[in-house]
């Protein structure tokens, strides 16, 4: 009789110092002779609320996380409409003067996912054996905005000594370092709205190739301001239909898409080498197979409507991760809701995928997270794949008739994943200056 994973898992476990035992080869490194990397950890913070439980639970029963703006400043920019993390669900001790927001979402989050993992690495060995891959798309403009005004009016000395520690994109990931002693690599990826896709790629890498056991990995971005308001309105990349209807503003793929919504929040991920997972007896939520890269070399902001960056990215991830792209039985798109984005994505899925693959875009519920989007999309994923549920495209109420995809519209769908055997997923994200990438994850 043909063993299960399960079986070799627990066979492993009775006696992981058994060379006997350990799982067979095709279960702890890749086609390619690599080691495997899986998911033990997840942590989220986002305009769904705080914790994974309850944000994976409010996406899946079609909540929205979209509200109008708040705050002064915004009279006179078209768009009326932001996706908020709701602050008050989250400890105040992870917010302080001397930290942007995007750090303090992030280190809450990275808490609650090494929390799940239940890794707390204490001694030296573990300690260097464990990194961080964390990213963030901008910087706090407000907080500049003020230094910048202080300067001119008062001097040098009006400058905040915290300035410059605040705005280097790098500081999250040292932050978190720094709170759990994480002696690894200690990286940083900045690709605009594929960050936390790349930082989580990236991360996968390392572990392949021995560099650690345990990553930290993710994004974030916490930059809803009137200034990167004006920024995006000026080059109509903002919703502005909807403004007395916040919660319909976000919607991929449909004939009234007018512009993303602008979100806020971070998404952590532990990774960790398969074996490594299983000698600790880890909860296991999917494994991470495939990570694909590509440039689109076209234009700053407007992707190619052929969608070939994106396609040649997910053709890698695919070829990576040992599957096909038969295998791929849902995609969680990028779609941030733009009339041409949604469209040469969709191009892409089609030259890619041979077949109708079920397809959803969570932007609908939870915003653009810019930054952050890449991780919470992977996050989301990972637990469709975990669940086996896939999760809804909130207000695609009449699709495009231009984008003819399967897609999952309005309500979650739990019978497109296959009963039995391995699901499946694919991930997309792309950023501005023509970054692309994809993720493939399989259940376990």
């Amino acid at each position: 009789m043909k063993r299960t994973y399960e079986d070799i898992c627990n066979d492993f476990r009775s006696n992981p110092n058994s060379s006997v035992m350990r799982p067979a080869k095709s279960f702890c490194t890749s086609a390619k002779g690599l080691r495997n990397v899986v998911v033990t950890g997840i942590g989220l913070v986002c305009p769904l609320g705080f914790k994974t439980e309850q944000v994976w639970t409010s996406l899946v029963e079609g909540y929205c996380g979209v509200s109008a703006v708040k705050g002064h400043g915004f009279t006179k920019i078209p768009s009326k409409v932001a996706a908020y993390v709701p602050k008050d669900q989250i400890n105040e001790e992870y917010f302080n003067r001397t930290k942007p927001l995007v750090t303090s979402y992030i280190l809450a989050a990275a808490d609650e996912a090494l929390s799940d993992a239940d890794w707390k690495p204490h001694t030296e060995e573990d300690q260097c054996r464990t990194g961080v891959s964390i990213g963030t798309g901008m910087v706090d403009l407000s907080f500049i905005c003020q230094n910048g005004v202080g300067l001119d009016s008062k001097g040098p000395r009006a400058v905040s000594p915290h300035f410059v520690p605040k705005i280097l994109l790098n500081m999250p990931a040292g932050e978190v370092s720094i709170r759990h002693k994480l002696k690894g690599p200690n990286h940083s990826v900045s690709t605009a709205c594929a960050t936390g896709a790349h930082a989580i790629g990236d991360a996968m890498r390392m572990i392949t190739h021995g560099d650690c056991d345990v990553i930290v990995a993710g994004g974030g971005d916490a930059c809803i301001s009137p200034l990167a308001f004006a920024g995006f309105t000026q080059i109509r990349a903002l919703s502005k239909k909807f403004n007395d209807q916040p919660h319909k503003a976000s919607r991929p793929f449909d004939i009234d898409r007018d512009g993303f919504v602008m979100g806020e929040g971070a998404a952590i991920l532990v990774l960790e080498e398969e074996t490594h997972a299983l000698r600790r007896n880890a909860k296991v939520y999917a494994r991470i197979a495939g990570y694909g890269l590509s440039g689109d070399a076209s234009n700053i902001v407007a992707p190619p409507l052929n969608g070939d960056g994106p396609k040649r990215a997910m053709i890698a991830a695919i070829s990576d991760s040992g599957y096909t792209a038969s295998d791929i039985q849902y995609i969680n798109a990028h779609a941030t809701s733009t009339p041409q984005g949604d469209r040469a994505e969709a191009n892409a899925i089609s030259e890619a995928i041979p077949h109708r693959v079920a397809v959803s875009s969570t932007k609908g519920a939870v915003g653009h997270l810019l930054g952050g989007a890449g991780a919470i999309e992977a996050a989301f994923t990972v637990l469709s794949c975990f669940h086996g549920v896939i999760p809804p495209t909130l207000n695609l109420e009449e699709p495009d008739p231009q984008i003819p995809l399967d897609s999952v519209a309005l309500s979650a769908d739990s019978t497109r994943w296959s009963a039995i055997g391995t699901r499946v997923g694919l991930s997309n994200s792309f950023g501005f200056g023509g970054t692309n990438a994809s993720l493939v994850f399989s259940s376990v």
